[in-house]
């Protein structure tokens, strides 16, 4: 049966609602002819809830007339897709939210719907949220491509957790942006390709290759990725290494067309050099080791599977450099030089280098680079060794802390007293008293020779009691008491620093050159007048010294050979007629530390203490007073001593660069620190020197940050 709907008048909908409703529901799976012609949406809405059997409710901000027609009869549910295709072309959509159909403005349509779909299972013209989980390619790489393709009031959002999509618009919309993205998420990246190579080095070619393509792909490379878009730009770029043992290339590359364009520029490298290669010379540039150091070793590696040592030359050819001399104690003190200098200030930094001769390799020191006479075979053996001796060495920040506590106390009292048991006129005249001479003068030196003007003495350090008699007029010291009581404390506190190449020695020297006597010469008591008499003198570096030589093993422990000196000249010694006297503490070792570790070095915990004391047998012994038949001194000394030593290995420029920075705002604050106070009348020089700012920020590495040294204050005063 053929039912044609006239909707242009309001008695079609007074009809339709006194129609019975089960006369509509037998009917629903019969073809309908639609015939809307500018009808009312409600209108229209009714009649398809009718039709369909399901509940339709219409949004009050949903207003407007429709048209919508059929050429012959059609299903119900063909009829109700045609109904929600012309309401979207209207701007209106369809919802299904819990099973009611609500009919809204498209713009809200996004925030009421209901279905969400993950295996793209939804159909029709309803607004449905789908979620396209991505194996391959970048979520954040589609959204440009599928954005122009959704409807303008419908959404697509990135989840960079687990690469996926989330699209809200029509449900055959996404079935047409489902076989998008299945076309586009596909793994565009090839497998690991060996090219291997017939004439060429591999070590040769891979980096020409690899910076034509990286300069290629920055020329015409589309616009990064937006932050948080959960892949690296290293996946779309094409990666060579070289594999020197089988002379061969391992190329990974992000598409097929890319991994082409790397087997054609191979191909055309990979062939025999221009004449022979002159005679199979070539020249290898080093970037890392020094060429007359890697000339020797590699002379003695071919002299060792030559039989023929004439061959690869002899490892003694000249230009030999001058290793370092090893960490000893002879030497460090310093050594008679030009004018009274040390040798080591006269000394060149590192001696002339000199181009190597003889044999299958030369060093060239001005280049720094090697050049090898060999057959290509050969040159490549050499050529790998060479690869893996030439790299970046790390270094290693030696850090020395040498504290030390010194504490000496010293106690003294004593009674001396001297007097006459008859007048000075008799013939005999007694004496009696004491005369002792620990903790001070005795007393009958300082009664006789201290008014004298050739040899005067004078009271001890200390509190002085005494009593002087009137002998014949003349005042005569009789009894003296003494008290003394001292203490000197001493801190002392050095950090001294040093920087140096793995496997490098490196040495500081902090302190002063201080000349020693070791012979003279007079012409006293001969009558050649031509003699002159002279004095022979010998300058040693007297303060820190610190050598180190440090090893980096595999596991990121250092083992370094370290030398340790602190000396100092004794107070007092220093106009002594046979040279001062020094002081010195030295520890020579071999230790093992982990990577930015403390370890102490060893140390010196010295208690010492000695009494001395003189007395009259016997009466010296009474309770009380024994004390004026006695003088006593005590001393006790005290000398805590230690070396601490923190290794950090730098391996990277960023460590070096933070390390340097670091250590260059730290002595920055120092100097803000002791910028002279303003005055008016001093205003002339102002301001004390001061390092420029470095602009760039410290990179953030907190390794470097040293136990050993406090960091610098956050505010400084200004400078003015």
């Amino acid at each position: 049966m053929n039912y044609r709907f006239a909707a242009a008048s309001l008695a079609f909908v007074v009809l339709l609602g006194g129609a019975p409703a089960g006369a509509w529901a037998q009917r629903a799976n019969e073809p309908i002819t639609l015939n809307f012609q500018n009808a009312e949406i409600e209108a229209v809405a009714r009649t398809m809830a009718a039709i369909t059997g399901r509940n339709i409710v219409v949004d009050p901000r949903v207003k407007g007339t429709i048209t919508l027609s059929t050429d012959r009869p059609v299903p119900p549910a063909a009829a109700f897709n045609q109904f929600v295709t012309t309401l979207r072309l209207s701007g209106f959509a369809v919802v299904d939210s819990g099973g009611l159909l609500k009919v809204v403005p498209e713009a809200e349509a996004k925030l009421q719907s209901g279905a969400v779909s993950v295996d793209g299972t939804a159909s029709g013209s309803q607004i449905v949220t789908q979620i396209f989980r991505l194996n391959y390619e970048n979520a954040a790489n589609l959204v440009p491509i599928l954005r122009p393709l959704i409807s303008p009031n419908n959404t697509i959002n990135v989840n960079p957790g687990n690469n996926s999509l989330v699209i809200t618009d029509y449900a055959d919309n996404l079935q047409r942006l489902g076989r998008i993205i299945a076309a586009l998420d596909v793994s565009n990246a090839t497998d690991v390709e060996v090219v291997n190579l017939q004439n060429a080095l591999a070590v040769d070619i891979a980096p020409i290759v690899q910076r034509l393509l990286d300069s290629s792909a920055t020329g015409t490379a589309a616009a990064p990725a937006p932050a948080g878009a959960g892949q690296s730009d290293t996946a779309f770029r094409t990666t060579i290494i070289a594999e020197p043992r089988s002379n061969s290339l391992l190329v990974r590359a992000p598409n097929p067309a890319r991994l082409n364009l790397v087997r054609s520029i191979v191909a055309r490298l990979d062939v025999p050099g221009a004449g022979g290669n002159a005679g199979n010379v070539h020249v290898v540039y080093l970037r890392h080791a020094d060429a007359a150091k890697l000339a020797i070793v590699l002379r003695a590696a071919l002299a060792s599977l030559n039989p023929n040592p004439g061959a690869a030359g002899s490892t003694a050819a000249a230009g030999n450099p001058v290793s370092g001399t090893p960490i000893t104690t002879s030497g460090l003190s310093g050594s008679t030089g030009t004018a009274g200098m040390s040798a080591a200030t006269t000394a060149p930094v590192t001696p002339s280098a000199q181009p190597t001769t003889g044999g299958q390799i030369q060093a060239d020191p001005a280049t720094n680079s090697l050049i090898i006479t060999a057959a290509e075979p050969q040159y490549r053996q050499l050529r790998a060794v060479i690869d893996q001796l030439d790299g970046r060495r790390a270094q290693v920040l030696v850090e020395s802390l040498i504290v030390e506590v010194n504490q000496d106390k010293a106690a003294e009292f004593g009674v001396q007293w001297q007097t006459l048991l008859n007048s000075v006129n008799n013939p005999v005249v007694g004496v009696l008293g004491t005369n002792f001479s620990i903790g001070g003068v005795n007393i009958i030196d300082l009664a006789t020779r201290a008014t004298s003007t050739t040899n005067p003495v004078t009271p001890s350090a200390g509190a002085n009691f005494g009593l002087v008699r009137n002998i014949n007029g003349t005042p005569v010291l009789s009894a003296l008491a003494r008290f003394f009581d001292s203490t000197g404390d001493g801190n002392v506190l050095s950090t001294p620093t040093l920087l140096t190449l793995d496997n490098e020695e490196a040495k500081i020297v902090i302190g002063q050159n201080v000349p020693f006597i070791t012979g003279q010469f007079t012409n006293t008591g001969t009558s050649n007048s031509s003699v002159n008499p002279f004095q022979t003198i010998e300058r040693k570096d007297v303060g820190i010294t610190l050598r180190v030589k440090p090893q980096i093993n595999d596991n990121g422990t250092v083992r370094m050979t370290i030398y340790q000196e602190a000396s100092s000249v004794q107070a007092g010694t220093e106009n002594n007629l046979n040279g001062p006297t020094t002081n010195t503490r030295v520890i020579e070792s071999n230790v093992l530390v982990s990577d930015g570790a403390v370890v102490v070095l060893g140390g010196l915990l010295q208690d010492q203490y000695s009494g001395n004391q003189q007395k009259v047998p016997g009466l010296g012994d009474i309770p009380g007073v024994g004390a004026l038949f006695r003088t006593e001194t005590r001393t006790r000394n005290k000398t805590n001593l230690m070396v601490f030593l923190r290794p950090v290995i730098v391996r990277d420029p960023s460590e070096s660069d933070a390390l340097s920075i670091d250590r260059y705002n730290l002595m920055r604050a120092k100097q803000q620190n002791v910028q002279p106070a303003p005055s008016l009348i001093l205003n002339s020089v102002d301001t004390a020197p001061l390092s420029p700012e470095i602009a760039v920020p410290p990179p953030a590495n907190p390794r470097i940050n040293s136990p050993f040294i406090p960091a610098p204050a956050t505010t400084a005063p200004s400078v003015r």
